[in-house]
């Protein structure tokens, strides 16, 4: 009448598995960089980094730091029979672009965008640029703690840290501002 109701232990051990092959540690260790970067030195992060795809001076006190990283197979695919609609089954995400703002060469926020979802976590894509400075952190960065299930969610990105006033204020527009060429 009553079934046993205990886990199997196959389940059980099969979960962390399945949880990090749908990328949540991804999705868990780009949002720690989000919060473990942050007073992190200009010459500490393209030590971690490498060095950024692209740069704009905001102006004399902030510049903004631009990598993009796009990996090869997603592990989706998507069929449309007859042409009448299109069945996606989606794997991951398929690009990410990190924007990091630096006030007086040390790091002040991160940020993601792109296609750049896991099956299981968001922003897990993105762990790609900012792995290296999780894995070996370096001496300017801080320290976040909070064990298995805190300060960090796979599901939602940490809060964005109050700016200085010279950090969001442009005295000229954007479209005047100086870029710095990217390295080919």
């Amino acid at each position: 009448m009553f079934r046993n109701t205990t886990c199997h232990p196959f389940v059980a051990l099969s979960l962390p598995v399945c949880l990090a092959a749908c990328g949540y540690g991804d999705s868990r260790a780009a949002h720690q960089a989000q919060l473990s970067m942050i007073g992190m030195t200009a010459n500490d992060l393209q030590a971690c980094a490498g060095p950024p795809d692209g740069r704009v001076a905001l102006n004399a006190h902030t510049s903004l730091f631009h990598y993009v990283y796009k990996p090869g197979a997603s592990g989706s695919f998507s069929i449309s029979p007859l042409n009448l609609a299109t069945l996606s089954y989606g794997g991951s995400g398929i690009s990410c672009a990190v924007t990091i703002r630096l006030v007086d060469d040390r790091v002040t926020e991160v940020h993601y965008a792109g296609d750049d979802d896991r099956m299981v976590g968001t922003d897990g894509v993105c762990a790609a640029v900012v792995r290296g400075c999780i894995r070996q952190p370096e001496a300017t960065m801080r320290r976040v703690d909070g064990g298995l299930f805190g300060p960090i969610s796979a599901f939602s990105p940490p809060p964005v840290p109050p700016q200085p006033a010279d950090a969001v204020y442009n005295p000229q527009p954007l479209a005047t501002a100086p870029r710095q060429p990217a390295k080919p």
